[in-house]
């Protein structure tokens, strides 16, 4: 009978040591992973281009069509940054999906797995999510104004960076764009739900600035610019408002929706931390 030999039993100290350790700087690595790797981010990105990029030229051609109805309130900017209008929809699409997909899938319990601290990959999420539309929204703002300008040079009102304010509405469409996706981001972790997060951004951002039009005139001009998408619009306007609307100025509008956009992202860190995955 031929004589087996026995392997000898593999102990925890044989193994070798592990390097380093979980922490934030390797979560953001696997997010990054996981946003890279979800067919719908690039979807998503690509109708965010499109959308800016495609209605404000259309808005900024109809000016150089229209030349006389270029009054002395004509925002050239603001005009080719037309776009962030259906955009800001379509991020806050991005924004809910991010989280909520992972809940749907049940990926979050691997997630919460391989890291348990749910701070750790709360802050890893957002990073990576800030990052990756920033990034996105800067390169498609700056797009969308070179291209309006461009359509509208040939009747004198187009505008230039060098002008004062412009360069700073075009960096703060990149900026709102952001702030909502981030107010969709956090609405998401409270609800957990796709259709639900999407639908309270979609009602936050469009429909109740919509629903204030119904208030009574003495109302609603102290109510418009309280409204998370009208204030934060103000940052990309280079020429202030002439209506009988008080808006807040410019970075003061942003505020306000980076306020709602901070409320919304504290109160789903609070319901991450409290409830089961």
């Amino acid at each position: 009978m031929a004589a087996t030999t026995a392997a000898p039993a593999l102990r925890a100290a044989d193994l070798p040591p592990v390097a380093g350790h979980a922490g934030l700087a390797g979560t953001v690595r696997s997010e990054l992973t996981k946003i890279r790797s979800t067919r719908s981010t690039y979807w998503a990105l690509l109708a965010v281009v499109v959308a800016t990029v495609g209605f404000g030229a259309l808005a900024s051609w109809g000016a150089a069509s229209h030349v006389q109805d270029a009054g002395p309130g004509f925002d050239a900017t603001q005009r080719s940054l037309g776009g962030l209008y259906i955009s800001q929809l379509i991020i806050a699409v991005l924004g809910a999906l991010v989280i909520t997909s992972e809940y749907s899938t049940g990926m979050i319990r691997t997630s919460l797995t391989a890291m348990p601290r749910r701070g750790t990959v709360f802050a890893a999420k957002a990073l990576v999510f800030t990052a990756v539309t920033l990034v996105t929204s800067l390169i498609t703002t700056f797009l969308a104004f070179f291209v309006g300008q461009a359509l509208m040079s040939g009747h004198h009102l187009n505008a230039t960076l060098g002008q004062p304010h412009v360069l700073r509405a075009v960096i703060g469409g990149a900026l709102f764009l952001t702030a909502c996706g981030l107010l969709a981001f956090g609405l998401g972790m409270i609800v957990r739900h796709t259709a639900a997060a999407i639908s309270a951004a979609i009602g936050l951002l469009f429909v109740l600035s919509i629903l204030v039009n119904f208030l009574p005139a003495s109302w609603q001009i102290h109510v418009d610019k309280w409204m998370p998408a009208l204030a934060g619009s103000q940052v990309w306007a280079t020429v202030a408002s002439h209506d009988d609307t008080p808006m807040f100025s410019a970075w003061a509008g942003f505020a306000v929706l980076a306020g709602y956009a901070a409320v919304a992202m504290l109160a789903g860190l609070l319901a991450f931390r409290r409830r089961d995955a």
